[in-house]
């Protein structure tokens, strides 16, 4: 286990002359720790300020901050918790405790992290904004797709992304995102706990390319892999026939052949064959 300890200068933190705070933002940006001891009390950069940057780093969304700290009055506290920090544990410091609340914290980031892992294999590139288009999560494809947060090309796209939001667009509205390289597009899903913006990062795709793509990896027709595609799209059998020119009952006997060809059972499953696939194009 790796273990980032921001008091003083010991771990990883090295005895230069540079202020500790900035050796961890520095170290950060090639190390990913499993967890953050953090000191408040810190010369230059404080502990607080040190945890609101690092937290800035999509990498370290689901590293679990712990204060170590003699700092004790609530407003301290409380300041840790803002700041970005799991938990907040004043010295002197019980060793067993201490253990205890890392292990229970690096379990919930285990979760956090396996759930977000699911989602980018489902083919599901979700994350999470604040109204002033803050990221607050996102899945592994999102951060490779995405500037780093505290890099000057994300600036445009939270801008854009709070004056969209500023507008509440309704579920399954997109908006290009043209500040990318490539013309990505973001999908508006959800408004969760009331400030909490759920979006899917679409990348671009030419229909002709994705339904050859379909075709060969799943050996099926050209209807067949029209209507897969519809169905990875969120379509029902009504809009597909509809799109396609063709009765609800056509579209049902190509569904017998796809679930047939993918090995699955359901409408569910071939959709989330279809956007794995299609998500690595």
């Amino acid at each position: 286990m790796t273990i980032f300890f921001g008091p003083s200068a010991h771990g990883l933190i090295s005895k230069s002359k540079m202020p500790v705070g900035s050796q961890a933002l520095n170290i950060s940006r090639n190390i990913t720790p499993d967890v953050v001891l953090m000191d408040a009390l810190m010369p230059n950069m404080d502990g607080f300020e040190t945890c609101r940057r690092l937290k800035e780093n999509p990498a370290f969304i689901d590293v679990p901050i712990i204060f170590m700290t003699g700092l004790s009055n609530t407003e301290h506290v409380v300041m840790g918790l803002n700041s970005g920090g799991v938990d907040y544990v004043t010295k002197p410091i019980n060793t067993a405790e201490l253990l205890a609340r890392m292990d229970v914290h690096l379990a919930n980031a285990r979760m956090a992290r396996s759930a977000r892992s699911a989602l980018d294999t489902a083919g599901q590139n979700l994350f999470a904004v604040d109204r002033d288009g803050n990221l607050l999560w996102s899945t592994p494809q999102v951060c490779r797709c995405l500037p780093d947060t505290c890099h000057p090309d994300f600036q445009p796209i939270r801008a854009k992304l709070a004056e969209w939001l500023s507008h509440n667009p309704d579920p399954g509205h997109q908006m290009q995102l043209n500040a990318l390289d490539t013309q990505h597009s973001v999908e508006y899903l959800a408004l969760m706990d009331g400030r909490e913006y759920l979006l899917r990062l679409k990348t671009p795709q030419n229909k002709s390319s994705a339904t050859a793509a379909l075709r060969e990896r799943f050996q099926l027709t050209l209807r067949e892999s029209d209507v897969l595609l519809w169905i990875a799209n969120g379509k029902t059998n009504r809009e597909i026939a509809q799109i396609l020119d063709m009765s609800p009952r056509t579209v049902n006997k190509h569904l017998e052949q796809i679930f047939r060809k993918l090995g699955v059972e359901n409408r569910t499953s071939a959709a989330a064959s279809a956007i794995r696939l299609l998500a690595t194009k």
